[in-house]
């Protein structure tokens, strides 16, 4: 084979991966776009401009932490409270990195970094079940950067799309969360867990998370119980991490 040959044939099998990622992300996208619509309406309603929402979940790309900043937004905004939620409901993206590390250790870091930008609950699920199943078959390296790519940037672009197209329908769309919308959020995650399931044991941080947030939601007033469920999970994670 030549050198044309060979460049052609790795060109060819670097946009099969990339396809690969976009369509195993296709499902996934269908009930993100309800949610994101539900929180770019939720946005303009507390005052935020499209420009401002769009920068938002462009720089930030996190719906929880988006979610959980735009019910605590007030004017003006308590900058503190909003920035400390933040960092709690993100800090899962440690745990997150922390299971993906072994895959990408032999990846440059130049590579690594920029496209951890990226990486949202969706992508990194379907990504690290990609690569587990990669390394099941006996296929290396594992992890595919094209087909995380594929996937990370087709819910990135679609995320920013539809929360900025459910800033400018807000006036229209009224109170989304009537239209039940908002339940897509709770059902994609499920998805989502459900094809992570390994056992009983593995979940318990987050039934602890889920309990502990309920709870504190019922009987705090405000938004703690996003902190709560965040910090629980994450301890229930720590204490419990040889047992999974």
């Amino acid at each position: 084979m030549s050198i044309a040959e060979a460049t052609s044939a790795a060109d060819g099998g670097s946009r099969s991966e990339f396809r690969r990622g976009v369509a195993s992300c296709a499902p996934v996208l269908l009930g993100t776009i309800p949610y994101a619509l539900v929180l770019g309406a939720q946005a303009t309603q507390k005052g935020l401009s499209t420009v401002e929402l769009s920068l938002l979940t462009g720089l930030n790309f996190a719906g929880g932490s988006e979610f959980a900043a735009i019910q605590l937004w007030t004017s003006p905004p308590h900058i503190l409270l909003i920035v400390a939620i933040t960092f709690l409901v993100n800090s899962r993206h440690l745990l997150m990195g922390a299971a993906l590390a072994p895959f990408l250790r032999d990846l440059p870091r130049r590579r690594v970094f920029p496209a951890l930008f990226f990486m949202c609950d969706e992508s990194w699920a379907l990504c690290l079940a990609d690569a587990k199943r990669r390394a099941a078959d006996g296929v290396t390296p594992a992890f595919s950067p094209r087909y995380y790519m594929g996937a990370a940037l087709a819910m990135y672009l679609t995320w920013v799309a539809f929360t900025t197209t459910g800033a400018l329908l807000g006036p229209v769309l009224g109170d989304a969360g009537t239209y039940g919308f908002d339940m897509a959020f709770a059902a994609v995650f499920l998805v989502l867990l459900r094809g992570m399931w390994k056992s009983i044991a593995a979940a318990r941080p987050w039934l602890v998370s889920l309990v502990i947030a309920a709870l504190t939601y019922l009987f705090a007033p405000g938004a703690w119980y996003v902190a709560a469920g965040a910090l629980s999970g994450l301890l229930a994670a720590w204490l419990t991490a040889g047992d999974a």
